[in-house]
C-alpha cells in the first residue's frame, strides 16, 4: 500500500484494489491524530464487493445500472453485473490500477478497459495529491472505444458520523425514490434543500438522496470529535447521493456527474443524462477534502 504525507496530513492507497484511497488522516493543532475518511481498523480493500470505508472512483459510470442496462436514449447495451440490482458504480472500483508517478506527497494512477462484452473501452486516469489545502482527487476519463458512448464518473467517500454531527450544503433539487432506489421523478427546492440550515444527520433511518443543482461545496462537523470536514468539487461533479444505512457509524456524500439511475432509467435520464463522448473525448473532475479544528 501506497503512503502519501503532506504537513498534517497522510493517507494510505490501494492501487491494487481499485485505486482506493484506504485512510486520511489529519494532525489536529493540540496533537491528535483524527480521521477525516471512515476508515475502520485492520480493514484493508478488496474487489470482491464495493468497500465502505476510504474513498474510490466511480466510472464508466455511478451508481446503478439496473438491469446491468446503459440507455441514454440514443445508444442501449448491456454491461457485466456486479451487484445484485445489476451493475454498481462501473468498473474501476474492481480494477487494478497502475503506478505511473509518484512522490512523497502525489500519485498518479491509471486504469484502462480494453476488452469486455460490452463496448466500453476508455482510460482512466486519477491523480491524488495532498497538500496545505488539504486532499485533492483529479479524475481524467477518455473515450477510447470506435464509437460516441455515455459515460459518467464520480468519487465516493465515506466520512466518520456521530450523534452530533452535521452536514450543510445546498441543492437546487432532488429525484424522487420509489422502491430499491429506482426514481419515480425530480422535486425542486426552493430552500437550498434539506441541508441547507446544517441539521444534525443521523435521523435513526435510511437517509438517501440524489441531489441535482449542487453548488459544488458542503461541510461535515462533529463537535464531539472537535472535527470539522470541508468538501468541494467541480462544476461537472453537480449531483452528489448523500446516504447512509440506520446506525450507520459513517455517512456518504458522493460528488457525481449524473444522478441515480441515469445509465438506465429514462425519468433519471431526462433531468440527468450521461454525457456522450465522441472517441478521444475526456470527461474530467475533481474534489477536495480537507480538515479544520471546531
Amino acid at each position: 500500500m501506497l503512503t502519501l504525507a503532506h504537513g498534517p496530513y497522510t493517507c494510505r492507497i490501494a492501487a491494487e484494489a481499485g485505486g482506493t484511497i484506504a485512510a486520511l488522516d489529519w494532525q489536529a493543532p493540540d496533537g491528535r491524530t483524527l480521521p477525516v475518511l471512515h476508515a475502520p481498523e485492520g480493514v484493508v480493500p478488496w474487489t470482491q464487493a464495493t468497500n465502505k470505508f476510504g474513498c474510490w472512483a466511480m466510472l464508466p459510470f455511478a451508481n446503478r445500472a439496473f438491469g446491468s442496462l446503459v440507455d441514454d436514449g440514443t445508444t442501449r447495451f448491456t454491461v457485466p453485473a456486479n451487484d445484485p440490482s445489476g451493475t454498481i458504480h462501473g468498473f474501476g472500483w474492481q480494477a487494478a490500477w497502475e503506478v505511473t508517478e509518484q512522490a512523497p506527497d502525489r500519485v498518479v494512477l491509471l486504469h484502462r478497459r480494453v476488452d469486455g462484452p460490452d463496448p466500453y473501452r476508455y482510460r482512466a486516469r486519477q491523480e491524488i495529491a495532498l497538500g496545505a489545502d488539504g486532499l485533492t482527487i483529479g479524475l481524467d476519463l477518455t473515450n477510447e472505444a470506435g464509437e460516441t458512448l455515455p459515460y459518467g464518473m464520480g468519487l465516493h467517500p465515506w466520512f466518520p458520523c456521530a450523534d452530533d454531527t452535521t452536514l450543510a450544503m445546498r441543492v437546487e433539487g432532488a429525484l424522487v425514490f420509489g422502491e430499491a432506489f429506482r426514481a419515480r421523478g425530480a422535486e425542486r427546492f426552493t430552500d437550498g434543500g434539506p441541508y441547507a440550515g446544517a441539521p444534525v444527520f443521523a435521523t435513526g433511518r435510511e437517509t438517501a438522496w440524489s441531489f441535482l443543482g449542487w453548488d459544488g461545496r458542503a461541510r461535515i462537523e462533529t463537535p464531539s470529535r472537535g472535527l470539522a470536514i470541508a468538501i468541494a468539487a467541480s462544476d461537472s461533479l453537480a449531483c452528489p447521493l448523500v446516504w447512509q444505512p440506520a446506525g450507520a457509524a459513517f455517512l456518504c456524500v458522493e460528488p457525481q456527474s449524473h444522478a441515480a439511475g441515469a445509465p438506465s432509467e429514462a425519468a433519471v435520464r431526462a433531468v440527468s443524462p450521461l454525457a456522450r463522448l465522441a472517441p478521444g473525448e475526456t470527461l474530467s473532475s475533481w474534489m477536495r477534502i480537507a480538515a479544520a479544528a471546531l
